[in-house]
């Protein structure tokens, strides 16, 4: 299985297939790999021991940040996430980073923005549309019509407790009015507007 994967100068960390979305535009409808890792479609969830062990593969020296993004919404096994982000800070004093959907207060029906203090630097958040309704047409999320709110809700909460929150929409899927929307809903929030080229990783 492929675990820990690189791209550019960063490793990734693959570990859950599990999403609460199924986003129209998700890169895992249309290849099995990314940056020629091996399909990153997992036999099973690795442990957190599998996880650390394979470092051991890896020259650690070498990358700028350790970035949890698979195949999958790493925030669907976030006390794991935490615990490889724990070791890794610890060992290798390494920049941390998070791409995720926002969505982990509803998989956990609490606040989950106070977990990531001093374990994660960065926690960079798809926001894909300023608008509600069309945020869930694009993410078809389990969770309906309340999760765009949700997702912007802990932006605002978790830039209490990590140094560098990011939401990001692709160039070229929405107009010049609607990245104009969700700068001022950035600015709102007081988080950093990314707007990423189209497969950006």
């Amino acid at each position: 299985m492929v675990i820990l994967y690189e791209v550019h100068e960063n490793l990734y960390v693959n570990m859950t297939n599990r999403c609460p979305c199924a986003c129209t535009f998700c890169l895992r409808q249309t290849r099995d790999e990314m940056n020629h890792s091996g399909s990153l479609w997992l036999e099973r969830e690795p442990s957190v021991e599998e996880v650390i062990a394979e470092f051991d593969k890896f020259d650690m020296t070498k990358y700028k940040e350790l970035v949890f993004c698979g195949f999958g919404e790493p925030t669907q096994r976030l006390e794991d996430l935490l615990k490889v982000a724990a070791y890794a800070k610890e060992k290798f004093h390494i920049s941390i980073r998070v791409n995720t959907n926002g969505l982990s207060d509803l998989l956990y029906d609490k606040d989950t923005a106070p977990m990531y203090e001093g374990l994660v630097d960065t926690i960079s958040i798809s926001l894909n549309t300023p608008d509600r309704e069309e945020y869930l047409k694009l993410t078809r999320s389990k969770f309906g019509i309340i999760s765009h709110d949700a997702m912007l809700r802990f932006a605002g909460n978790v830039s209490r407790y990590v140094p560098h929150v990011i939401l990001s929409t692709v160039a070229t899927t929405i107009t010049e009015k609607e990245e104009a929307q969700c700068r001022a809903i950035c600015e709102k929030l007081g988080v950093t507007y990314r707007i990423r080229p189209f497969e950006d990783s």
